[in-house]
C-alpha cells in the first residue's frame, strides 16, 4: 500500500504528499485552495481557465492564476486551439505557476460543445497537438487530466495517456467515469488500472473519494501513485489534509463556525464585496448542509440571501456554533 505521506516528484517539482485537491470550476478558487493547502493537501489545482479567454487578460481570468501562499502553484488550462493553449501556458508560467495542467476531462456541455475538455478524447490526434503546443511553450512540467473516455464504447484513456507521456507530459490524472456518465453512478476505480499499465509516469486516480478508506481503496484498485479529491471537499476544504494525516494535522483553524466565517471573509477580500457575496453562497450552503445543527429553512434563507457581509458572518457563525458543535477533526 502506498504511503499517502510520501512525497511525489513531478518533473523536478516535489509534491509534499499524495492526496491532492482537484480543479473544480467555481469552487477551487484561491481562498479555497489556500485553506486546502494549509490543512495539508499535497497539491491544489486552480479552477479551469479557458485559454483563449485568459489571453485577453481580463481581471476575472487573471484572478484564477493567483497562487499566494501556496507552496506548489498549479494552474489548469483548457482549450481547442494550439496558439491559445501555448500562450495561456506562457502567461500562467509568467504568473508563477510551478506546474501547468491540461484539462481533457471536463464533461460540462458548455465546454464539450466548444470541442474542449473531455470532447478532446474523441480526437486524440488533435488532443496531442494541444499537448505538444503547451509543453513546447513552457519550461515547467505539464500534466494532463482526463476521463476514461467519451462513452463506454470508446474507453481510450490508456492510449491518450501513453501518447501524452511520449509527448512529454509528466503526470496523468484519470477520473474513473466516461464523459457521458457525467457524475452519475459509481466511479470505476478498477478501470483506471489499464492506464497505469500504459505509462511509466505518475498516475493520479480521481472519483468518489470521500475519506481515507476511499483513498486507500482507489489506490489499491487502480494501482495509482496518488489520489485526487474533488466534490467530497465541498464544505470541508480540509478534507485532503485529513485524509493524509488521519486527523486534523495540528494546523488548527478553530471550530467550524470560525473556519467558515474566515473562508467567507477571504472570498470577499479576493473578489471584492459584490462578486464575493455571490460566489460565496454555494460554499455557505455546503457548510450549512454538512455541519449545521437543526438549522431552520428561515435561518438558511436569511444567510443565503443577505447582502450585508457583517450580518452574513454573524448569522453563519450563530448557525454553525450551536452548543453541541463538533470540532473539525471529529466531522472531517
Amino acid at each position: 500500500m502506498i504511503d499517502l505521506n510520501q512525497p511525489l516528484e513531478i518533473g523536478g517539482v516535489q509534491l509534499r504528499n499524495r492526496v491532492f485537491l482537484a480543479p473544480m470550476s467555481g469552487v477551487s478558487d484561491l481562498p479555497f485552495r489556500q485553506l486546502a493547502w494549509k490543512a495539508g493537501a499535497g497539491m491544489v489545482v486552480s479552477e479551469m481557465v479557458a485559454s483563449a479567454e485568459l489571453c485577453t487578460r481580463e481581471r476575472g481570468n487573471l484572478l484564477r492564476l493567483r497562487g499566494d501562499g501556496l507552496g506548489t502553484h498549479v494552474v489548469q488550462i483548457a482549450g481547442r486551439e494550439t496558439k491559445w493553449m501555448a500562450e495561456a501556458a506562457r502567461i500562467a508560467e509568467g504568473e508563477g505557476a510551478h506546474i501547468i495542467d491540461i484539462n481533457m476531462g471536463c464533461p460540462a456541455k458548455k465546454v464539450t460543445g466548444g470541442f474542449s475538455g473531455s470532447a478532446l478524447m474523441r480526437d486524440l490526434d488533435h488532443a496531442l497537438t494541444l499537448i505538444e503546443a503547451t509543453i513546447g511553450a513552457v519550461t515547467v512540467p505539464v500534466t494532463l487530466k482526463m476521463r476514461l473516455g467519451w462513452d463506454d464504447d470508446t474507453i481510450n484513456a490508456p492510449e491518450l495517456a501513453a501518447r501524452a507521456e511520449q509527448a512529454g507530459v509528466q503526470m496523468v490524472t484519470v477520473h474513473g467515469r466516461t464523459r457521458c456518465q457525467f457524475y452519475e453512478g459509481k466511479a470505476d476505480w478498477h478501470a483506471i488500472r489499464a492506464v497505469k499499465a500504459a505509462v511509466s509516469i505518475p498516475l493520479v486516480a480521481n472519483g468518489d473519494v470521500l475519506n481515507r478508506d476511499d483513498a486507500n481503496g482507489i489506490l489499491e484498485a487502480s494501482g495509482a501513485d496518488a489520489v485526487m479529491v474533488g466534490r467530497g471537499s465541498y464544505g470541508q476544504p480540509w478534507l485532503p489534509g485529513t485524509i493524509v494525516h488521519g486527523v486534523q494535522n495540528g494546523q488548527d483553524t478553530g471550530l467550524i463556525a470560525d473556519y467558515a466565517v474566515a473562508h467567507y471573509e477571504a472570498m470577499l477580500a479576493h473578489y471584492g464585496e459584490p462578486t464575493g457575496i455571490r460566489h460565496s453562497r454555494k460554499h455557505l450552503g455546503w457548510y450549512l448542509e454538512k455541519h449545521g445543527v437543526d438549522i431552520s429553512a428561515a435561518e438558511r434563507a436569511a444567510i443565503m440571501t443577505e447582502t450585508n457581509p457583517r450580518l452574513v458572518a454573524g448569522r453563519l457563525h450563530a448557525a454553525l456554533a450551536r452548543p453541541d458543535e463538533h470540532d473539525m477533526k471529529k466531522v472531517a
